[in-house]
């Protein structure tokens, strides 16, 4: 843990700085709109454009047909999730008052941890965001252990995620109850584990940067258009790699992988990571994945909010390499055995 000096210094540079949200931590200023731009939205409509062209031909057959179905379905049934997802997130993230986080944990790190996870069920937010929130409570001297609990459950257990985990799993109320029981489980393990086995050197704090006085709407239209954009596009790439995988992978494969429990697991765990779906949409491109048990679909759901491709990325960028290279893989390791444990008894 910290040392009591370094914290007061976190703490005196908190109080110099002026207000700004942590959702806009770490974000790139917007491009300006400009003749490249113009030039960049004309390239794509022609490709889109000549596509077309080349393409009808071959868009009756039936392969085709069907990627075309489970795409639009999936797109369709997770949008309004993700952005009404993306609209919380960027108000909490903006307009919720930041001394809250102060009055609402326990003093005691031990105690901190389970109430920073468990107020991820009722602070809705996204992946995308939970990085930067995590590190601004750590910049105001929340312990680190309660931070990463919250960063890790609020993604996953938020009552957007869990309501469109019940439309997308409609009839079947016990994974919308399994998926919040491991990832609760997962988010509180890993904040104890790194109470106890974490090291100073291995986390980097990030540092306050200096925003204007009263920024707060402007901060929140802009978070708002960060997570819609970013959260869009992923949820467009995850939809198509899920129809891509109804369509072109051989039934017996599919089969032959999803019959065996433990490979079938670890198989969609890799798969969350590597599609990198928003939590809000996630449900609907598991429950296309017909093939595979109700605890493989579980394990994709726990993994894909806590680790995926993005996530690594931005805590390896917010909080240093050497933080990304213990953490995702504990993280990664307890979704697995949390998924396999609650699956087996709530499945």
């Amino acid at each position: 843990m910290p040392s009591a000096p370094r914290w007061r210094a976190v703490e005196a540079a908190w109080e110099e700085d002026a207000e700004l949200p942590p959702a806009e931590w770490g974000r790139r200023p917007p491009m300006a709109a400009g003749p490249r731009a113009l030039l960049g939205v004309v390239a794509v409509a022609g490709v889109l454009a000549a596509g077309r062209v080349l393409a009808a031909p071959h868009l009756r057959e039936a392969r085709v047909q069907g990627w075309a179905t489970v795409f639009v379905a999936i797109c369709v049934q997770a949008l309004p999730f993700l952005a009404f997802g993306a609209t919380v997130s960027a108000a909490i993230s903006t307009l919720v008052p930041e001394a809250f986080w102060r009055r609402a944990l326990p003093r005691r790190a031990l105690l901190a941890v389970p109430v920073a996870g468990a107020a991820g069920a009722v602070l809705p937010g996204c992946e995308c965001a939970s990085v930067p929130v995590a590190g601004g409570l750590m910049a105001r001297g929340i312990t680190p252990a309660a931070a990463l609990a919250f960063l890790l459950s609020s993604p996953a257990i938020n009552p957007v995620v869990l309501v469109a985990t019940a439309v997308a799993f409609r009839g079947h109320p016990q994974m919308v109850a399994a998926r919040f029981a491991a990832s609760l489980l997962v988010s509180v393990a890993a904040g104890w584990l790194w109470l106890r086995f974490g090291r100073t050197e291995w986390l980097r704090i990030p540092s306050r940067p200096r925003a204007a006085h009263g920024a707060r709407w402007p901060g929140f239209a802009a978070a708002l258009r960060h997570d819609l954009l970013h959260t869009g596009g992923l949820l467009v790439a995850g939809a198509a790699i899920a129809a891509t995988l109804n369509v072109t992978v051989p039934p017996a494969w599919t089969a032959a992988v999803a019959g065996v429990p433990w490979l079938s697991v670890a198989v969609l765990a890799a798969l969350a990571v590597v599609m990198s779906i928003c939590s809000e949409a996630d449900a609907f491109v598991a429950t296309s994945l017909t093939q595979f048990s109700a605890t493989a679909k579980l394990a994709f759901l726990v993994v894909g909010p806590m680790v995926d491709l993005k996530l690594i990325a931005l805590q390896a960028g917010t909080f240093g390499p050497r933080f990304a290279a213990r953490f995702v893989p504990m993280t990664f390791a307890l979704a697995i055995v949390a998924s396999a444990l609650i699956g087996r008894v709530l499945l």
